[in-house]
């Protein structure tokens, strides 16, 4: 849980800040990806993702995630002196708004903007909603934390959305990528497409990797304990890849 100390609000903030500056990250290294005559549909997409994600997500996800009653944050949230609520909507919204980015690189050039676009906005307001609430808000909603416990022994802990975001985003790309198959020409043409920007796939990866500082290190809730520890790992883990 989140301190409510002005220090901690205050690093909670500047770490949603940061996750959502990832989408600049996340634009890049798709529009470098792909084909120069698909580049402004995959910005499109991107900015388009975000900001439907970030709708849906106020209107019904949050409330879904926190258990409110209806499908609305409600009036006394918003106008009382609710700062720390608040924030960490914006937090939690971004982890939301990730899903859609992450199989959107998987089935760039390959789906229809609309089609995309609706099942991102159930990815965002139901979906990661109910899985956030398992994992992260209430451990006996649906018996999920039971029944992974009675089955292996141990219980489920997730850190800063290995599973409820980045496994989950995963798992809804592959079977995309597999009904969509290759993109056209792919495979027939006797030259590949080669992708259109190398420096906008350098710029891309290192917005990101400077947001999953944000991402990683801000999911300690607090500026205190672990967060040094996580700052280390997760940038022994960049530099390591990049060796590899």
């Amino acid at each position: 849980m989140v301190s409510k100390d002005v220090g901690d609000v205050l690093f909670l903030f500047l770490g949603a800040v940061m996750i959502f500056a990832m989408h600049a990250g996340f634009a890049f290294l798709e529009v470098g990806s792909v084909r120069k005559k698909n580049q402004v549909n995959a910005l499109q997409k991107i900015l388009v993702d975000w900001s439907m994600s970030t709708v849906i997500y106020f209107l019904i996800g949050y409330p879904i995630a926190h258990g409110m009653k209806g499908f609305l944050i409600s009036t006394n949230m918003l106008s009382g002196q609710h700062g720390l609520e608040l924030i960490r909507f914006f937090f939690y919204l971004t982890f939301a708004a990730c899903i859609p980015a992450i199989i959107s690189g998987g089935i760039a050039e390959r789906a229809k903007f609309y089609p995309v676009l609706i099942v991102n906005a159930v990815l965002a307001g139901v979906a990661y909603p109910v899985l956030e609430r398992i994992f992260w808000w209430d451990e006996k909603f649906l018996g999920i934390h039971s029944l992974i416990k009675s089955l292996t022994g141990s219980t489920f802990t997730d850190f800063a959305g290995s599973v409820v975001v980045h496994s989950f985003g995963g798992w809804v790309a592959l079977p995309a990528i597999i009904l969509l198959g290759a993109r056209r020409n792919r495979y027939t043409n006797s030259t590949p497409p080669a992708v259109s920007n190398i420096p906008f796939l350098a710029l891309g990866s290192w917005i990101l990797c400077i947001g999953w500082f944000g991402f990683n290190v801000v999911s300690a809730a607090k500026i205190d304990g672990i967060s040094g520890l996580v700052a280390v790992n997760s940038l022994m883990a960049m530099v390591g890849g990049v060796l590899a």
